[in-house]
């Protein structure tokens, strides 16, 4: 039959929660203090509670060595020989036991073991507090408010009391005590007083429980909650996916006529609530997750860092991002990626930036086109021109404003410039080089076909003079003299003829460093068909044909020039006219 004294403490042990051996180990803890503190010793004490017959005994406890050259602290050992005059039984390295008297212990000495006992139990209530309540975190409990403190609600939770800060709050609610609220347990922290459990109305589990508790389809699984996002008293938005086709989700969520939801509404005291079908597309996710906002599309600029761009129309963009930003805000935390929002005018405005940025980034040296002289490119560039295409940007007035540039080199400029940038097009295309396509000579076989039919028409046209001048009473010879004769005729055949050189034949090559020539230059395929033709060159003219083949005597032809009676008979002249 167990003692009074330990009845007393299976009482307590029951009414604090705690185990009845802590409480017995806090009684023999006491009476050790307090016997240590009677005798004034500093042995080993230990005490121990008699179960059936509520006795409590201390003594205090040697460890036995054989000699006494053994005996490190007095206190705790003793030897083999001075044991056995206490106890004969008493062997080496047993231990030996040396009872005190209790009864002889005063008010003081209780009073001491009554505050190790009560610090004893408080620790022990405290441990299981912690212990019971720091698993059951994030659960959903019933609470009774008991009082205010300052901005934080003190609640009753049964075996403890919680605590409610005011952020675990939400705005729209205010407690008064005795009100029962249900309420999360958001953490379990060790104080000085004691642990210390905070409960919040503020967790997005409290929406989740309570979906769990208004939707059964919730509760039996079918249809499941991917994602919640809320802001306490504001907005809450929540996703959520059927496992079965033919449950609508967000159906389910609502009630008939939105009787589950409001439900939830009148618990959270009038907080939104934006229930969202979950898609495993982030794209349509987003969508989907900023409503009720209208977005036009929908961009993932960094898939590994979760980074989405959304773009809205300019009316849709307030409403895209809510009120403080907390409509956008909420989607990203639903979606757990990062969202850029911007309207169609933003967007446009940074492509352009982009455009000019790439446009201003590309830049050709001035030095990289290779029909510019040098010369040429040492003026441009002491005028600060040194890229293709700030010349290319230049008007022909603007680069004659440049020392030492005509409009002859603005002329050179403007050809070197656009073959450049049309061999550019052409490599980008892959055609070929069209500064080689411009300047590009005629094939042998159809020039030889114009010349023959440009001596044909010559013939014909000669036959055709030499009738009209038979007819008229002329002889050839008389004709070709007046011809040489007549300054006028001559300077017009010239000009005729030099308008009548194509213009492959005028220019030079597209890429030639001179340009184009300003004075005609005859080839020698043209020598030789006006040699052929019977008609004879100046000295001067053949000379200046480059690689000009020599004629034999046998080729030259002379025209014999038939004196006129008058001939060297000079004209009167005209007062200040000269010849």
């Amino acid at each position: 039959m167990a003692s009074e004294l330990y009845n007393v403490i299976d009482a307590l042990s029951r009414e604090k929660g705690i185990d009845p051996q802590i409480v017995v180990s806090a009684v023999e803890d006491a009476i050790v203090v307090a016997t240590r503190k009677y005798y004034k010793t500093q042995e080993n004490l230990r005490a121990e509670l008699d179960k059936e017959s509520g006795q409590i005994r201390a003594y205090a406890v040697k460890s036995i060595v054989e000699t006494p050259e053994q005996i490190e602290d007095p206190l705790a050992q003793i030897t083999l020989d001075d044991a056995k005059r206490i106890d004969p039984a008493a062997e080496v390295g047993g231990e030996l036991r040396t009872y005190k008297a209790t009864d002889v212990l005063g008010r003081i000495a209780a009073q001491l073991a009554k505050q190790v006992i009560f610090q004893k139990v408080r620790e022990a209530e405290r441990d299981t507090i912690y212990n019971e309540y720091i698993g059951r975190v994030g659960e959903i409990i019933n609470a009774t408010v008991k009082r205010n403190e300052g901005q934080d609600v003190i609640v009753d939770l049964g075996k403890a009391e919680g605590r409610m800060p005011k952020k675990e709050q939400s705005r729209l609610e205010s407690f008064a005590p005795g009100e029962r609220v249900r309420c999360v347990i958001s953490r379990v922290e060790k104080a000085s007083k004691g642990p210390q459990v905070v409960v919040s109305r503020a967790a997005p589990e409290l929406v989740t429980h309570l979906f769990q508790t208004e939707v059964p389809e919730i509760y039996d699984n079918t249809v499941v909650i991917r994602a919640i996002a809320r802001e306490a008293g504001e907005r809450t938005k929540i996703a959520v996916m059927s496992k079965d086709k033919d449950v609508d989700p967000v159906g389910a969520c609502v009630g008939m006529k939105g009787m589950r939801v409001q439900s939830i509404i009148r618990e959270l005291r009038g907080e939104k609530i934006d229930i969202i079908e979950y898609h495993e597309d982030p794209v349509t996710f987003a969508e989907k997750a900023l409503q009720p906002a209208k977005v036009s599309r929908v961009t993932v600029l960094e898939g590994q860092e979760k980074h989405l761009e959304v773009i809205v129309d300019d009316s849709q963009l307030s409403l895209a991002i809510g009120k403080k930003g907390q409509n956008v805000r909420l989607a990203a935390k639903l979606l757990g990626w990062k969202i850029d929002i911007k309207s169609e005018e933003e967007k446009r405005q940074e492509v352009e930036e982009q455009m000019r940025g790439m446009m201003t980034q590309t830049t050709t040296p001035i030095e990289s086109v290779p029909d510019l002289e040098p010369g040429i490119v040492e003026k441009l560039v002491a005028a600060g021109i040194t890229t293709v295409e700030s010349v290319a940007d230049m008007t022909p007035e603007q680069l004659e404003e440049v020392p030492g540039i005509g409009p002859k080199t603005v002329e050179k400029i403007s050809i070197a410039v656009n073959n450049y940038f049309a061999s550019l097009d052409a490599a980008a295309d892959g055609l070929p080089d069209a500064g080689e396509a411009v300047g590009q000579d005629v094939p042998v076989e159809e020039e030889a076909r114009e010349l023959e039919a440009s001596e044909g028409a010559e013939s014909d046209t000669e036959a055709g003079e030499t009738a009209e001048n038979a007819a008229a009473g002329e002889t050839p010879d008389e004709v070709e003299a007046a011809e040489r004769d007549d300054p006028e005729a001559e300077s017009a055949e010239e000009l005729s003829a030099s308008s009548d050189v194509e213009p492959g034949e005028e220019g030079g090559q597209s890429g030639d460093e001179e340009g184009l020539p300003d004075e005609p230059e005859a080839s020698s395929e043209s020598v030789e068909e006006l040699a052929d033709e019977g008609q004879a060159f100046e000295a001067e003219v053949i000379d200046g044909v480059e690689n000009a083949p020599l004629a034999d005597e046998g080729e030259r032809i002379f025209h014999e020039r038939v004196e006129t009676p008058n001939e060297n008979v000079p004209d009167e002249e005209e007062p200040g006219e000269k010849r």
